[in-house]
């Protein structure tokens, strides 16, 4: 039996991983200090015999290092989450993301144990090469603006891994998420298919930040899960960075159509300039593509739910949760 550690496994898709695990028999053993993660999402596993947690910070090295000498493999989603987290929190975005990884390394070099990494479709930045490449260049704003940090934080978890995979031969693989969307997802910091979402069903304004011509692509969750999984179990993928995500490309004005069809919604649009939204000289991506067929390549994996089928799924959680 396989055990594993998640970081960051109260979250999203840190509860969503602990699940598909656990259906694989392996052991599973969550940390998350609950600051942006909710023990809603893991409560159902906690009478699970191969479920465990602990809910501390992943920069304690104490606690740390009896986690990872209890696993075989460690899947690392800890992270600060949301633009609205990155703006108004830049200190906890740098020390949660970077000192947190490297405690992860450190201590993961100790019991030379195999680490997933979580990255981020950010690092891309205002590249306009798309769809985005694992090899591309990328292309930050100024420091002045904070909204940079966290593409900043993850470029360097991205550097420190591949460091300790080069330098030590720890066994490290790279996934950079492209907007993972799906049950338990909440919009609390940022996300904007499930605020969307929650909007339209409650018949309120749906707020689009800027002028809503900005697209993005949208992975479910199951899919994404699934991705990560098989990562784990490739070895030609250690010492490698992979895209995940979904190639169907919407307009934020689209989105919001969408799912006021789709949830029959009346709830007007309303235009917010991203000034008011988030800070003064706000910047975003206008497009954001990812190329998988790198993750193909190695895995076999392509991504099977289409928007329309995420939207429901999103849709029917809130109201069965009535979140």
């Amino acid at each position: 039996m396989k055990r594993a550690l998640i970081t960051g496994g109260a979250g999203f898709i840190g509860s969503h991983l602990a699940e598909h695990l656990l259906s694989e028999d392996y052991a599973v053993t969550i940390i998350d200090n609950l600051s942006t993660g909710r023990f809603e999402n893991i409560a159902h596993l906690e009478d699970h015999p191969r479920f465990h947690y602990a809910i501390e910070d992943i920069r304690s090295q104490a606690v740390m290092d009896r986690l990872v000498s209890e696993c075989d493999v460690i899947y690392h989603l800890a992270a600060a989450v949301g633009v609205f987290s990155i703006v108004s929190s830049p200190i906890d975005t740098l020390e949660i993301n970077v000192d947190g990884t490297q405690v992860v390394l450190q201590t993961a070099r100790r019991y030379r144990r195999k680490v997933l990494i979580a990255s981020t479709s950010e690092v891309y930045g205002k590249g306009i090469k798309v769809p985005f490449n694992e090899e591309d260049d990328r292309v930050l704003g100024p420091t002045t603006k904070s909204r940079w940090s966290y593409a900043a934080s993850k470029e360097l978890d991205e550097f420190l891994a591949l460091a300790y995979y080069r330098a030590v031969q720890l066994p490290v693989v790279i996934f950079r998420l492209f907007n993972t969307v799906g049950p338990r997802q909440v919009g609390h910091y940022g996300m904007v298919l499930p605020r969307f979402v929650r909007w339209a069903l409650r018949g309120e304004p749906i707020q689009i930040f800027g002028d809503g011509q900005q697209s993005r692509c949208f992975g479910n969750v199951k899919d994404v899960i699934e991705a990560i999984y098989r990562l784990e179990n490739t070895p030609s993928a250690v010492g490698e960075v992979f895209n995940i995500g979904n190639a169907e490309e919407i307009t934020i004005n689209d989105l919001a159509k969408r799912i006021l069809e789709r949830t029959g919604s009346n709830s007007p649009v309303v235009y917010v300039p991203y000034e008011k939204a988030y800070e003064p000289g706000f910047e975003d991506m206008r497009r954001r593509v990812p190329d998988t067929s790198k993750i193909t390549r190695f895995t076999g994996w392509e991504p099977t739910t289409n928007l329309d089928q995420t939207i429901d799924q999103i849709v029917d959680y809130f109201r069965t949760h009535g979140e």
